[in-house]
């Protein structure tokens, strides 16, 4: 692909590539690939560069994503009587799960132990106090340069992954990192686009290639507290573990805006998306407010930054429609104001850091056949 001019943000070069990825069909299921780990064409016959790395040959146990490109890297991984780790999806129960295929496991049962499914069915979590030593770390990646600058796909689950591998001794700034990607996906990437939590990689391999970076910046020296939100720590119990340990070694572990204060419950359709909660699929009467502008949750007033404007519902939509699809995306709100009738919702967030990063991920979100609109509500009243 050609390099991106000088400027472009992260999410830029991500469009670049999740767009040109589908438009010359280069992936597989799952599609669209937009806001994914692309699980590319050729992704086994990149893998298969990854048993002939020396760093690969003289590690032990390997830590290995879990989405779906990554598949045959697993494999090989258990092919090879290593030890295979793979983080848990969104980090929700746990940091870790060791694969322990059945004794005597034929290569059918190892590819099955390497799928999602055999995750699950096969492994065992690993907690804090296992004092497990990774040798080697493989991620998924959305762009990577040839420099080592790696875009995921904008959750920064594989930056925190690796974070907390720092904080928990499990790595060490030797511990190489490789990344499987499709040649399109390495680009150029803007130094100045890389940020101290980012993690960088060592090795790039492609269905034709295999790229040492030789990158040597630094990799993250652990968990970036004031990067951390509240609702972070809601959804990731493992990180209050952490925090925990590290508060009582002296460490500074303020939160993002732990001392802000948020915004209180609104009105009846404002509804908290709290785990276990029943979703609230009829809402009440709308209440409207002479102080809401045109982009404002009614009764509210002004938007605050921290608001995001989700409009284009389709009429037939219910606010668990919307609820659930934030979820699978990662950018579950603090409250939700639906105004189903309206064909459109508001949600809250801890702060406009946070409000902005839902914006970008939530960019091309679609319910059935629309594509909905999505903007800073601030914005949003004010075209």
């Amino acid at each position: 692909m050609e390099p991106r001019a000088v400027g472009v943000s992260k999410q830029d070069i991500r469009e670049q590539i999740w767009g040109y990825m589908e438009s010359q069909n280069l992936a597989d299921f799952p599609r669209p690939v937009h806001h994914r780990i692309p699980n590319f064409k050729g992704a086994s016959h990149a893998a298969e560069q990854l048993p002939r790395l020396q760093a690969f040959k003289t590690a032990r146990t390997i830590k290995v994503n879990p989405d779906a490109p990554q598949k045959s890297a697993r494999f090989f991984v258990l092919e090879s009587k290593k030890t295979l780790l793979v983080p848990t999806p969104r980090l929700r129960t746990g940091l870790f799960n060791k694969i322990t295929p059945p004794p005597g496991a034929t290569k059918d049962i190892l590819r099955k132990c390497a799928t999602s499914q055999g995750v699950r069915n096969y492994s065992v979590p690993t907690g804090l106090d296992s004092r497990v030593l990774v040798d080697l770390v493989v991620v998924g990646s959305v762009a990577v340069s040839e420099k080592g600058w790696r875009i995921g796909k904008g959750e920064g689950y594989a930056d925190l992954e690796y974070a907390m591998m720092v904080s928990m001794g499990a790595v060490s700034k030797e511990t190489p990192v490789v990344t499987i990607v499709h040649d399109c996906q390495v680009v150029d990437i803007p130094e100045e686009l890389v940020e101290e939590h980012d993690i960088t990689v060592d090795y790039i391999l492609t269905p034709t290639r295999v790229i040492a970076t030789g990158c040597k910046r630094p990799q993250p020296m652990g968990i970036t507290w004031f990067k951390i939100s509240l609702e972070m720590m809601e959804k990731i119990p493992i990180l209050r573990s952490l925090r925990a340990r590290e508060q009582q070694a002296g460490k500074d572990v303020t939160l993002q805006g732990e001392h802000q204060h948020l915004p209180e419950a609104g009105r009846q359709q404002t509804v908290p998306l709290s785990v276990g909660r029943r979703p609230l699929d009829t809402p009440g009467p709308e209440t409207n407010s002479t102080e809401a502008g045109p982009g404002s949750p009614p009764g509210e007033g002004a938007p605050l930054a921290a608001d995001v404007y989700v409009g284009n519902l389709p009429r037939d939509t219910r606010v668990s429609d919307l609820k659930r699809a934030l979820r699978e995306l990662g950018s579950v709100p603090l409250r939700l104001t639906w105004q189903g009738p309206r064909r459109r919702a508001f949600l809250h967030y801890p702060d406009s850091a946070a409000a902005q990063q839902a914006v970008s991920c939530l960019q091309g979100l679609r319910l059935g056949t629309d594509t909905l609109r999505v903007a800073l509500a601030r914005q949003q009243r004010d075209k």
